[in-house]
């Protein structure tokens, strides 16, 4: 008679590693969502700096006035768009401003003006009719 030796796993060890590979998984990408949403903010941050940058090449003489129609705020306004966000725009003869929300669970808004403000507001409105300034509040 031959004498048989168990080899390799029974299902319950199989069933028992693939429950914690799940919940190891499941852990991981509740962590990863967060650190999407910073990337997200970090790149409209940026389109909105590139904004100023933008603005700045545009008003060599000090006018802004257009400046929101041309296109380097339509290129960063449609970026921000791209990332399902609005972008909201106002310019003056001497000033413009711009706003964007942001993906921070506070429901920030992102605000950026000639006057060298760049920082984020909990209680400003960043919509078309909500938003009409030419300087972050």
């Amino acid at each position: 008679m031959k004498k048989f030796t168990k080899k390799g796993f029974t299902l319950i060890e199989l069933l028992v590693v693939i429950a914690v590979i799940g919940i190891l998984s499941s852990i991981v990408l509740v962590s990863l969502s967060g650190a999407r949403n910073k990337a997200k903010d970090a790149n409209i941050q940026a389109d909105l700096a590139a904004l100023r940058a933008g603005a700045e090449l545009y008003a060599d003489t000090g006018d802004y006035s257009g400046f929101c129609a041309s296109g380097d705020a339509s290129k960063a306004i449609s970026a921000i768009a791209k990332q399902g966000k609005t972008a909201v725009c106002n310019d003056a003869a001497d000033s413009w401003a711009a706003c964007s929300p942001i993906y921070d669970t506070t429901n920030l808004v992102w605000c950026v003006d000639s006057a060298g403000n760049s920082k984020a507001e909990p209680t400003m409105t960043c919509t078309t009719a909500g938003f009409t300034g030419t300087v972050c509040p």
